[in-house]
């Protein structure tokens, strides 16, 4: 491994992170929060991929696919924040801290860094796979990233264009992807960082580290700080329309809609 390479990384990463709560600390907004840092990571992934000593053809296809996820995450995420109001999940954290706001979010986004780094190194360690280009697992990486990709961007245009509907207001999004996961966003978005770690292992057991990455995104999304706290504020402005919503549909993994359960 290249320890400049990767000291830098995480340096940028915090400083990013430490930028993005500036940046809320003045608009208010947290969504920009989650728009740096998708900004940051893609920004870390290609100064990974630029610097590994992995084989060409497999760098510069990990620099092109997370420059894609960047480009395509903090986009839509920047755009939705211009356009709309305060991330619940952020809002509830912010009016528990109370007082201790600044201090809390400053350490709360430095956590955040730590995290993003795990996943930057999961990139460097696919670019840093001095084997053979193209093998037959580097196809299937591909695969599930384009995947991945297609599936979180047509989860994101549904959910907007139900956003859109006056039924939005007081119903619950059952319509493409929606109808099979309660968070498709959230299944494709960890489905992404799937192809890294079958971008780099390789017999060398420090590759293995790149499992780091689809474990932590779980982890976080569907126990910490995305699925949970959504489903909390669903539950508080929807009701029992959620609850019936979540006896229909599976949280997380796509699943049968379960029509026998409509009430």
């Amino acid at each position: 491994m290249d320890m400049e390479v990767l000291i830098f990384i995480a340096i940028w990463l915090s400083l990013a992170m430490a930028g993005a709560w500036g940046v809320q600390r003045v608009t208010g907004l947290s969504g920009w929060i989650d728009t740096i840092w998708s900004l940051a990571v893609g920004f870390g992934g290609i100064v990974a991929a630029l610097f590994a000593d992995g084989e060409f053809g497999r760098r510069m296809t990990v620099l092109i696919l997370i420059a894609i996820w960047a480009a395509r995450l903090a986009s839509h995420i920047g755009f939705r924040t211009h356009g709309g109001g305060e991330d619940p999940r952020y809002l509830k954290l912010i009016e528990e801290w109370g007082d201790r706001v600044p201090s809390r979010l400053f350490l709360f986004l430095q956590i955040q860094a730590l995290a993003a780094f795990v996943l930057v190194l999961a990139i460097y360690l696919a670019a840093a796979n001095d084997t053979p280009f193209p093998r037959l697992l580097d196809g299937l990486a591909i695969l599930v990233a384009i995947v991945a990709l297609a599936g979180e961007a047509s989860a994101d245009r549904q959910l907007a264009r139900f956003r859109s509907t006056p039924a939005a207001k007081t119903e619950v999004c059952e319509i493409g992807l929606w109808r099979y996961s309660r968070h498709p966003n959230y299944f494709f978005e960890w489905l992404f960082w799937c192809a890294w770690p079958i971008f780099a292992l390789t017999p060398p057991a420090w590759t293995w580290i790149s499992l780091l990455a689809p474990a932590l995104m779980y982890w976080l999304l569907v126990h910490v700080s995305g699925i949970p706290p959504l489903e909390e504020h669903m539950l508080r402005s929807r009701g029992d329309k959620f609850r019936a919503h979540q006896n229909r549909v599976n949280a997380f993994f796509p699943g049968p809609f379960r029509k026998g359960d409509l009430p």
